[in-house]
């Protein structure tokens, strides 16, 4: 039941990634959140027996799982330091977390090879955990993901308060407690690995407990900090194209007036209407620019503005970040450049 909650919640992270994925240069978040949920996926006990049985039960699903669970972790990490220390983007990095990725990767595939497994299970390490090469194969696995979740959860928190929006910072903040909870699951994982080596078996189940909360808790936390960057600009794009929309309706008249005797140069709204959310957006620039380019052919129509025509550019330009110039009307928010005369 653990797996199937952990990998509902991570399949849900990559839906929320999904409409974002051609604005996004950096598709790793969205590569992790699919890795990891199809090794978590591959663990579901019906799915594991049905595709290890196709596989000659041998539990190679099991490794097959492993190794996408760490190749998710890199990819993880390497999209949430990105995201937090843009010192983190170089090349000779990347390389060196691939080469220890690849090391783990070697690593689980040898020690995997050199445990006697010769029958399907769905709870691999508790059957054949009392090996030493099981040993080592859960170790490495776990070894590796401890230290790049404690490095990424320590980036997180330390980097937080530098985040400019308040989205970023708490989104950071979930991350950094699911790592938290991800080291914690990791040495219990370890822990019950000693003890299935010493043969306290009772103990090990008692660990077996911290490891289940602690796997559910630091899934929950990661993919909510990790889902609420996207979907909280999805609500800024979408209050701003309201806004905008509201805006180009309120110009429609100063811009129709201007640009009346310029047709030839009327922005086309089908060429603007790339996105349904930019849209508007974008027409409200292009209608700025086409009355910016009327007044300054046509001082005379620039001194006709009346002082709702004014308000309503201020507004435009304001929404838009833009700084309009006006002959004749000058301002501290309507200037012409080089003239800071209030």
């Amino acid at each position: 039941m653990i797996q199937e909650i952990a990998a509902a919640v991570i399949w849900c992270l990559a839906l929320c990634l999904v409409p974002d994925l051609r604005r996004r240069k950096d598709k790793s978040i969205l590569v992790a959140a699919v890795t990891i949920a199809t090794a978590l996926t591959l663990n579901v006990d019906r799915i594991y027996v049905a595709g290890d049985r196709v596989l000659g039960s041998r539990n190679l699903l099991d490794l097959i799982a492993n190794i996408f669970m760490v190749i998710g972790i890199y990819f993880l990490s390497r999209a949430i330091l990105r995201a937090a220390d843009v010192s983190e983007t170089g090349d000779a990095h990347n390389r060196a977390g691939l080469w220890v990725l690849a090391a783990v990767v070697g690593a689980l595939i040898v020690s995997f090879s050199l445990v006697d497994a010769s029958r399907t299970s769905t709870a691999f390490m508790r059957d054949f955990g009392g090996q030493w090469p099981a040993a080592a194969y859960s170790g490495v696995q776990f070894l590796y993901i401890g230290v790049v979740v404690a490095i990424t959860g320590i980036t997180c928190f330390r980097f937080r308060g530098e985040m400019a929006r308040p989205y970023f910072r708490v989104a950071f903040m979930l991350i950094g407690l699911g790592c938290a909870l991800a080291v914690v699951m990791v040495l219990a994982v370890l822990g019950m690995d000693v003890l299935h080596l010493m043969g306290d078996l009772e103990a090990m189940t008692r660990l077996s407990y911290i490891y289940d909360s602690a796997l559910v808790g630091a899934m929950v936390f990661l993919c909510a900090g990790l889902a609420l960057p996207p979907v909280a600009r999805r609500l800024e794009r979408r209050s701003d194209a309201r806004a905008a929309a509201v805006l180009v309706e309120r110009l429609a008249g100063l811009w129709e007036r201007s640009t009346s005797s310029r047709s030839e140069i009327r922005l086309d709204s089908a060429q603007t209407a790339i996105d349904r959310h930019d849209a508007p957006r974008r027409r409200l620039h292009r209608m700025l620019v086409e009355i910016q380019d009327a007044l300054f052919v046509d001082p005379h129509l620039a001194r006709s503005l009346s002082l709702n025509d004014l308000d309503v550019l201020r507004e435009a330009e304001q929404h838009l970040g833009a700084r309009l110039a006006v002959p004749g009307h000058r301002g501290p928010w309507l200037s012409r450049k080089g003239d800071t005369t209030p």
